[in-house]
């Protein structure tokens, strides 16, 4: 059974442990919002699933209880404790391993040697400061992730999720739809996190595609995005006048008055396909 907000309030108290702002750690408390999140992660038994930052265990339990095989991997060394206490209570909890190390540095290489190429999704309540590196990083690193469905600050979900011509599309929306596709899955109250946060959450849903959404290399691409995004405002002929030339605009079909958020993915890879040649 999923834990409620006063069970790990108790839990965290016997254990001497107070959340830690300094790792953006807000546990949730709702046993209907972990129910959500498994639903929405599509989990059915037999499923691998990588969850990072599990804390007291709260969606842990609920991933168990849909079945599913668990690596969570966990930073703060304080939470091991409570965290194997609850999983020794829980039927199945057996089928879960816990890993202490940081999901922004982890071998993900090594980790899938190790327990093999899955399919895996990542499924998470993500540490509000770490959210999108780890999300970023597991795409980039990570190919057996083939769905990840996590729960972040909804700033954060808005920019993994967003389209070009939004003022929340940049870097990060460029190399999820370089990967696959996303999409925000639902709003989540402050109210169901111990401690409170300050903040909104979202979830957000992304699927990687067989393959990536272009041929273009993707180290000129990305320096390319990085070089204009880091300048937004400057309409592109200006941004990267030093990486693309008029002719380059012209092979590629890209007006170069145009600003980098008015560029998808397809476009971004014209252009890093017509620097090449």
């Amino acid at each position: 059974m999923t834990l409620g907000g006063s069970a790990i309030r108790d839990l965290l108290d016997r254990h001497g442990i107070a959340p830690s702002r300094a790792l953006g750690q807000n546990f949730v408390t709702d046993p209907n919002t972990i129910d959500r999140i498994v639903r929405v992660a599509g989990v059915d038994p037999g499923d691998q699933v990588i969850e990072v930052g599990p804390g007291v265990g709260s969606l842990t339990v609920g991933l168990v209880e849909a079945g599913a095989a668990v690596v969570c991997i966990e930073l703060d060394q304080h939470l091991l404790p409570p965290l194997r206490e609850v999983l020794a209570g829980t039927p199945g909890g057996e089928r879960v391993e816990i890993v202490q190390a940081d999901a922004q540095r982890i071998d993900w290489g090594a980790f899938f040697d190790d327990r093999g190429p899955g399919p895996w999704k990542l499924v998470a309540n993500l540490p509000y400061n770490v959210a999108a590196p780890v999300v970023l990083r597991a795409l980039d690193e990570a190919p057996p992730v083939r769905e990840v469905l996590v729960l972040v600050q909804r700033e954060v979900a808005e920019r993994l999720a967003a389209s070009p011509g939004t003022s929340a599309y940049g870097i990060p929306s460029v190399k999820v739809a370089y990967w696959g596709s996303a999409e925000l899955a639902g709003r989540v109250p402050a109210s169901v996190f111990h401690p409170v946060p300050k903040v909104e959450s979202e979830l957000v849903r992304i699927v990687r595609s067989a393959v990536p959404a272009t041929e273009a290399d993707p180290v000129v691409l990305f320096e390319l995005v990085r070089t204009a995004f880091g300048q937004r405002r400057k309409m592109l002929r200006k941004s990267l006048a030093a990486a693309v030339d008029a002719d380059a605009f012209a092979a590629a079909g890209i007006d170069p008055t145009l600003r980098p958020q008015d560029l998808g993915i397809d476009a971004w890879g014209a252009l890093a396909a017509a620097v090449q040649d």
